[in-house]
């Protein structure tokens, strides 16, 4: 399958060399938790990723085995949720990242990402079949089990909050905030609660803006929405350090814009 390739403007320059990602790399990865790895090909994977090489930063996690499978399951995921078309491809993408993903737990089980990504593509391929099918196929109590492990091995993980609180509103969102807390034990306060963890970790951070925004409007409607705008401006003006967040600052403006 032929990737689609990320342009931008050029304005913003997202090359690293090793030396400077090292020392980049706690601000690129605040939401993550990832730990810079030593091993070189791996640092050439997280540079192809951080500069919008998804591809390459996706073969060369693969080539490494399960070690690299943390990049290539963030190249992946990040591809297939802003650059692929295909509906389908995007799809079978993510239920190959989720399987993966199971085997890693076996196999790492205090691997925080091993779960984190879990979480990401079985919630992404619910968002693509509707959460309404999801939820009828037990992938929710999947998604909670993993982004409680990940939390569990990662209180600092950003992105896990992020995460948590978009689980709480989607599902809320599906199915009403009485049958949610009573199935899957959701509520509207979890969300917002997870929302305020991740920009208090990661307070720079466009996704953690614009997911917070679209809970809003999910939990609370039109009463919420002057408070969402207000998110998806500061996530619009926010400066990308690599290509992920330039796409997080684009889809922004493209809300803004509509």
């Amino acid at each position: 399958m032929a990737w689609n390739k990320f342009t931008k403007d050029d304005d913003y320059n997202f090359t690293y060399t090793a030396a400077s990602l090292k020392k980049a790399w706690a601000g690129l990865h605040i939401g993550d938790a990832e730990v810079m790895p030593k091993d070189a090909n791996l640092v050439q994977a997280w540079i192809a990723f951080h500069a919008g090489d998804f591809e390459k930063a996706y073969q060369l996690g693969m080539d490494a085995g399960m070690d690299g499978y943390s990049v290539a399951h963030k190249a992946a995921c990040i591809y297939a949720t802003y650059l692929e078309d295909d509906e389908k491809k995007k799809i079978d993408m993510f239920e190959e990242v989720a399987k993966r993903c199971e085997e890693q737990q076996a196999k790492q089980p205090d691997c925080a990402n091993a779960f984190y990504w879990h979480a990401y593509a079985l919630g992404r391929y619910a968002q693509g079949i509707s959460v309404v099918k999801a939820l009828s196929q037990g992938i929710a109590k999947k998604v909670r089990a993993s982004l409680d492990r990940a939390l569990e091995l990662a209180p600092k993980h950003a992105d896990a909050h992020i995460a948590m609180g978009a689980y709480h509103a989607e599902i809320i969102d599906a199915v009403g905030s009485m049958i949610g807390s009573m199935t899957y034990g959701v509520k509207k306060e979890e969300a917002y609660k997870n929302f305020k963890a991740a920009l208090a970790l990661n307070p720079t951070s466009a996704i953690a803006r614009i997911e917070y925004a679209n809970a809003q409007i999910k939990l609370d409607g039109k009463k919420k929405m002057d408070d969402a705008v207000a998110l998806y401006e500061e996530a619009a003006a926010v400066e990308p350090k690599d290509a992920m967040e330039w796409l997080d600052v684009e889809v922004a403006k493209e809300e803004l814009n509509d």
